[in-house]
Formats: C-alpha cells, sequence, structure tokens
C-alpha cells in the first residue's frame, strides 16, 4: 500500500494498544520539560513506532490480498489504534515546542507533529469512526465491478480497455459506470474531512491541506508557491501537447465527438482518468516518422515473458548500478497476479513491512508495457525503503514523499531503444535512428506531459475541500471546474449528475494518498536523469540515455538513498545532482525537439480552452 511509504505519515496505517497511547500522553503530561526528557520522548516514541509498525504493515498487507469483512475489521481496529498514538504523541510533542532542541532531535519531534496524514481528534469514538469510514471507502473501492453487455468486469480490466476501445460509445459507457461504483463515497469522504480537520486543527493547523504541505522543509504557503513556479516552466509544453491531441482525436472522431476547439472529451484520451494519454498513441502518431518499429507490449508476450520475469528484468536494472539483489524473501512473499478466487486491492504498490529486509510488491501485472514501466517503478520504493533501513524510524522515509516517487520514475527513463537491446528485448538493428525521435518523445509525452496538470490538480481541490473553499455539495463540481481549468478536459455527455462523487474514482481519494509527491516526482526524475546522464558521461540527446550498467551513478545514486529524510531534502537532492533546488527545466531539455515540432504541427489551430 502506498501509505506505507510516507514515513511517519505511514505508521497511521499500523497497530498499537490502548495501553500504549495512553503511556505516550502521560509522559507528556508532567512538569517544565527539558532537553533530556525531550530525548527521552523521542526514545520512547521511537521505540513505540517500530515496535507497532511491522504488526500494523501486516494486517494492511493481508487486507490488501483477502478483502473480507474480517480483515476490513482488522485493519480498522489497527488504523484507529494508531490514529490514537500519533495523535497523542504529536500533542504530547507540543510540549517541547519552546526547547531549542539539537538540529536531529528537532527534526524527529516535527515529523511526530505532522506524520499523521489523517489526524482524528482526541475525543473519545473519533479515531474508530475516522478508520472505520478509511477501511470502508478503500475496500467499497477494490471491489467494486463494472457490468458490460451482462457480464461483470473488475474495474483493473476495465481500465485496461480504456487504452484500446476505440468506440466512443463504448468507451462512454465503461467511463460512465466506472463512476457509478464511487457515487456512495460522497457523504463519507464529506465525514471523513470533517474528522481530518478536526484532528489537524488540534494539532494546530488550520486544516488538512497546511498540516499535508508542511512536510516539505518550508512554510505551506511558499511550498504552493513553488508548485506554482514548477508548473509554470512546463505548463507550456502541455499546452502545446494538448492542442497536437486535440487535433488528432477531432480528426479520428469527427467533430461531433470531439471539436477542434476547447476542452478535449476525457474518455477519448485513453486513460480511466486522462491522467496520462499513451494508449491514444497510434492515434495521433507523427505520420511518416511515428512507427519506431516494435511494440514493446508485443515483444514481452513473443519473449514469453511472465509477470515474475518482469520484476527480475526490474531488478537486474538496479543491479547493474551496483545495488545488492532483493532478498529471497521478496519473491516468496510479494503478489504478482491477481488471483482468481478472492478480492484484492490491484492498484500496483511496494510494501516495507519489517523496517528492514521484508520489503515487496503486490501487482495484479499484466504483461504490456505500462507494467513493464510499472514493475520498475516500484522496485524504486523498496530499494530505497532497504537503503534507509538503517536510519532511525523517523528518518525512514524519502527525502520528502516526491523523492520516493521518482526514484522508480527515474530508472523508467532509462527504458530506452538501447536498454531494451540490452536486455534482449529487441536486436541492435532494430534500434530506431534519429527519425524516430520525434515519435519515442510524443510517446512520452502522452504518459509524462499529460500527467502533470492532473496530479497538480487532484490535490488543490483536496486542499479547497479541505479550506471549506469547495463546499460538499459542490465537491463534482469544483473537480470538474479545477480539471478543465489544468487539464483542458470535460466529461462525456455534459454535466455530471449532482450526486456524483467522481473523485472517489480514482484510487488516491477514497485511499487518502497525498497526490502532491506524483507531480513534484514527475519533475524530479528528470532532473534526477539529466543528473545522472552527465554523470555517466553521456553526450548524445537527453532523452537516449539509458544509465543501466553504470556503477559511477549507482555510488552516488545509493548515498541519496541512504540519507532517507534524516536531513532537508535540498541536502539531498544536491548530493544526487548538485543542485539544491527543484526545477523543470531538464523537462523542457528532454522534450525540445518535440515541442518545435509541435509548434510547427500546431500552426493555425486555435490553441487553448476556456
Amino acid at each position: 500500500m502506498k501509505k506505507l511509504l510516507m514515513g511517519v505519515a505511514a505508521l497511521a496505517l499500523v497497530g498499537c494498544s490502548q495501553q500504549t497511547a495512553q503511556t505516550g500522553h502521560e509522559a507528556g503530561a508532567k512538569g517544565t520539560p527539558t532537553i533530556a526528557e525531550a530525548e527521552a520522548f523521542i526514545v520512547d516514541a521511537e521505540k513505540q513506532l517500530t515496535e507497532m509498525n511491522e504488526y500494523g504493515a501486516r494486517i494492511f498487507w493481508v487486507n490488501a490480498n483477502f478483502i473480507t469483512d474480517d480483515t476490513d475489521w482488522l485493519a480498522t481496529k489497527a488504523g484507529a489504534d494508531f490514529t490514537k498514538l500519533g495523535v497523542n504523541l504529536a500533542n504530547s510533542a507540543k510540549r517541547f515546542n519552546d526547547l531549542d532542541l539539537p538540529p536531529e532531535l528537532a527534526r524527529k519531534m516535527k515529523f511526530l507533529k505532522i506524520g499523521l496524514t489523517l489526524p482524528a481528534p482526541s475525543k473519545e469514538g473519533a479515531a474508530e469512526e475516522l478508520s472505520e469510514i478509511s477501511t470502508w471507502l478503500g475496500s467499497t473501492y477494490a471491489k467494486g465491478e463494472i457490468e458490460m453487455d451482462g457480464e461483470l468486469v473488475p474495474r483493473n480490466d476495465l481500465e485496461e480497455l480504456m487504452g484500446t476501445v476505440r468506440n466512443p460509445e463504448i468507451l462512454q459507457e465503461m467511463w460512465t459506470k466506472w463512476r457509478e461504483v464511487s457515487v456512495p463515497m460522497g457523504p463519507k469522504y464529506q465525514r471523513l474531512v470533517e474528522i481530518g480537520n478536526e484532528g489537524a486543527q488540534e494539532l494546530g493547523f488550520k486544516d488538512l491541506g497546511e498540516l499535508w504541505l508542511s512536510g516539505y522543509d518550508m512554510e505551506p504557503a511558499e511550498m504552493a508557491a513553488e508548485v506554482d513556479r514548477l508548473w509554470g516552466q512546463v505548463k507550456p509544453l502541455y499546452d502545446q501537447l494538448h492542442c497536437y491531441v486535440r487535433a488528432g482525436l477531432s480528426e479520428e472522431y469527427g467533430e461531433d465527438v470531439q471539436a477542434a476547439d476547447g476542452p478535449i472529451r476525457a474518455d477519448l484520451l485513453g486513460n480511466m482518468w486522462a491522467q496520462n494519454w499513451g494508449g491514444i498513441y497510434p492515434l495521433v502518431a507523427p505520420k511518416g516518422t511515428g512507427d519506431v518499429g516494435y511494440d514493446v507490449t508485443e515483444l514481452l508476450k513473443e519473449k514469453d515473458y511472465t509477470p515474475i520475469k518482469m520484476a527480475e528484468t526490474g531488478e537486474a536494472f538496479f543491479s547493474s548500478l551496483g545495488l545488492d539483489p532483493l532478498p529471497d524473501t521478496f519473491w516468496s512473499r510479494s503478489l504478482f497476479t491477481k488471483p482468481r478466487d478472492r478480492d484484492v486491492v490491484c492498484h500496483a504498490s511496494a510494501w516495507d513491512l519489517d523496517g528492514a529486509d521484508d520489503i515487496r510488491i503486490k501487482m495484479c501485472t499484466k504483461i504490456n508495457a505500462d507494467d513493464f514501466n510499472t514493475v520498475h517503478h516500484e522496485l524504486g520504493h523498496n530499494y530505497y525503503q532497504r537503503a534507509y533501513k538503517n536510519q532511525p524510524v523517523l528518518f525512514q522515509s524519502g527525502a520528502h514523499d516526491g523523492f520516493h516517487e521518482a526514484i522508480g520514475d527515474f530508472i523508467g527513463l532509462s527504458i530506452t531503444p538501447q536498454y531494451l537491446a540490452d536486455i534482449g528485448l529487441i536486436t541492435q538493428d532494430m534500434i530506431p535512428d534519429a527519425s524516430a525521435d520525434t515519435g519515442l518523445l510524443l510517446s512520452q509525452a502522452l504518459d509524462k506531459i499529460s500527467f502533470l496538470p492532473f496530479a497538480y490538480m487532484m490535490d488543490n481541490w483536496r486542499w479547497q475541500v479541505f479550506s471549506g473553499e469547495i463546499a460538499p455539495g459542490d465537491y463534482n463540481q469544483g473537480w470538474w471546474n479545477l480539471r478543465t481549468e489544468y487539464q483542458g478536459i470535460v466529461p462525456p455527455g455534459g454535466a455530471r449528475p449532482a450526486d456524483a462523487f467522481d473523485p472517489g474514482s480514482k484510487y488516491h481519494i477514497p485511499g487518502n494518498t497525498p497526490y502532491l509527491r506524483y507531480f513534484l516526482s514527475f519533475v524530479m526524475q528528470f532532473q534526477f536523469h539529466k543528473a545522472a546522464c552527465e554523470m555517466s558521461g553521456w553526450e548524445g540527446p537527453l532523452h537516449r540515455c539509458s544509465i543501466y550498467g553504470s556503477d559511477v551513478v549507482g555510488e552516488k545514486f545509493q548515498k541519496m538513498l541512504e540519507m532517507g529524510q534524516s536531513q532537508p531534502w535540498p541536502d539531498a537532492l544536491e548530493a544526487f545532482t548538485g543542485t539544491r533546488e527543484m526545477d523543470g527545466s531538464a523537462i523542457i531539455s528532454y522534450f525540445e525537439p518535440l515541442m518545435g515540432y509541435l509548434e510547427t504541427q500546431n500552426q493555425g489551430q486555435s490553441c487553448g480552452w476556456k
């Protein structure tokens, strides 16, 4: 479960005893505080968190892999127990606010205060109610099925179909039915926000949004401005991509389905949430140069790849950088395919069950290019988790949450034609020449650049929900206002019903996983890639660079990973890239040849939308 990657925030998902929580409260209630007492408090807190983290992680692993009423009950109880402990420790930590603490101790104290993604107030029954709602939302999402042609289709299969079906009527039907499952979530989500906000305010924050933005080694308002700056750097490229894709879809489907100007119909973009558009590449590929000569999905099938072999290939990439192989338990305890006999949470995720070496992935793996990339991404989490295992528990996370998501995707940028040749998926003579670069870059942009505004608006919506700027009765309309503003998309069939809760159709909303991390990771992965390619001595185009086999990169990479969140994130960034500021310019450098092509193709078009 991705929540287990949030460092202290993850610990909201693990269990403790009511007696333990009470002990933490009593320990913080005595006398005038001293530094010695603060040190003792942190030692005790870390002991409690370490002891209970594995217990809770195993409960949530079982719940995600065997969704039943009983495992839901266990997950609800574990979540409530730890929420109590987390709130208690955070409130107790406030006792030391006026002390001039040593830097490491102060950093640990801060993470205790901001660690809970979804804190409950300390009043009786609040933690239990919050955990019950959270578990219900997650299970409702995971168990959802959609009826198509008289048969129930799992949502995981329907998601794949969105990238291959080209009939706009069927696409609209699948898109709409997917969102029927999330309709009952609306009232529950409203209550979750009410309780979570009350918990955040008890900890001294204005609302949940301010709490979430406090984890970036800068003031929340400063961090929000930083996100705006980064979006401003890359928005011109997105605008050109949107204009180009809209024209291609209008040509494919006709103007009665997709107009040649204005927003794009969301269900036509090859993805259930229009968060990446790679599925429609065949419809918008550059004429004459769009065919790179191979299809990774078909190659994987021709070479008899299995889910295990895909994971082994991902491991081999990290091994080529000089990193140690995965432990035997990874292979015996991970979930690689969807079981036929039970409900599981199919959303791909990486797990650290013991804060040491019991690392795993959970995927309902399909043999296709998307999941080939996803395996590399999830293993990035696992290698990061193992690298910082020797840090104190309060520092066992990414330098900030965007780092964790960026690691695997940074590796994924090295899945170039040369890499595919190196691992035997294609032969050297199949590597396309420079004439195919426009197609290669467009394919990448349809996945990477299209994602940026989606990732930005996800938490922008939640920040406005948490602050009350978007009222409960306007949850869905507010969602679509932002999707149109940032992505330039609209729902098929016109305005959505008043009782719809379309945000709940995306896993991370009912799963209560902050999404800003993904936006930041998509910026940082290119920044990592550019620095790594320079480190390895690469001199060609950035999009052709693969760091596969570069132990020089691996050595520096491992040092950054081992830091965890023990230092402010600019220190970790500098350790690998030599710079202390997140920067979107590497994206512009990577896609520079494509930008020129898009601008040429868009001449005469009415780009933009209202």
